[in-house]
């Protein structure tokens, strides 16, 4: 009962942390500053351009700012187009691993055995797992890109910084990880057992062994032996005292 209690309250520390990682990941999507750079044309005036998976936007210091969408889906690049779609993947999955989670959970009582929760929310917790290295991905991939850029001396256009959002999503996608792998090695291990246990081996008696020993013939020798080889030794053991009965002389002072 206390091991359950401890599984239990493991659980739920697990999905709180999977779902405060989710929440991260989600609010990283609609925010502008996934990379920004501060450019001073005018003593008093100081551009800001940040952008994010959607759109760029910039604004200055007299307030006034002003977004645009990218213009063709189909004229943007290819890093960028799969940082979108693993971000989206990251929040789907995500929402998925936490309805898994919430369905086997053992303070819930929504399934139905403890196996079969179990192996629910291990499923719940492979989900999380896909949710974070999805993010992990995403955020790392985009900051590398960053990073190579501004510290690339040929490259000549705009060079940007990192934003708040990514640093957001990296915290997020932690807490996904670490979560889904706690999940899925203390459920994994109540609900899948091992395909092959050991068998219990039976214990050799007498009988089995004197069995084996007596019925059992070598190998190499092919003569069938219809009775125990016990018999016929005890029957050539019976000759020779026979013999030595039957040859035995007494003498008249072996009486006295």
């Amino acid at each position: 009962m206390a091991h359950r209690t401890v599984l239990m309250y493991m659980e739920i520390g697990c999905f709180v942390s999977c779902l405060c990682g989710w929440i991260l990941v989600c609010s990283t999507l609609p925010t502008e500053y996934w990379t920004f750079s501060e450019v001073g044309s005018i003593v008093l005036t100081t551009s800001n351009y940040y952008s994010n998976l959607w759109k760029d936007c910039i604004s200055d210091t007299t307030g006034v700012s002003d977004c645009k969408d990218y213009p063709s889906m189909l004229g943007l690049p290819v890093f960028l187009h799969a940082c979108r779609a693993l971000a989206v993947c990251a929040v789907i999955t995500g929402f998925f691993g936490g309805v898994l989670t919430l369905i086997g959970m053992k303070c819930t009582k929504i399934g139905g055995s403890e196996i079969a929760n179990a192996r629910v929310t291990f499923a719940g917790g492979i989900t999380y797992l896909v949710s974070g290295f999805c993010g992990m991905i995403t955020y790392s991939w985009w900051a590398n890109r960053i990073v190579t850029e501004f510290l690339d001396p040929h490259f000549r256009e705009q060079k940007f910084e990192i934003g708040a959002a990514v640093f957001i999503g990296w915290g997020g996608s932690i807490l996904l990880i670490s979560g889904g792998t706690v999940l899925s090695y203390f459920s994994g291990k109540e609900g899948l057992p091992s395909s092959s246990p050991k068998r219990p081996r039976r214990p050799v008696s007498y009988a089995t062994a004197r069995t084996r020993r007596t019925y059992m013939l070598p190998a190499s020798t092919s003569r069938v032996t219809l009775a125990p080889p016990l018999f016929y030794e005890g029957r050539t053991n019976r000759v020779p005292r026979a013999t030595s009965k039957a040859g035995r002389t007494f003498s008249r002072d072996s009486f006295v």
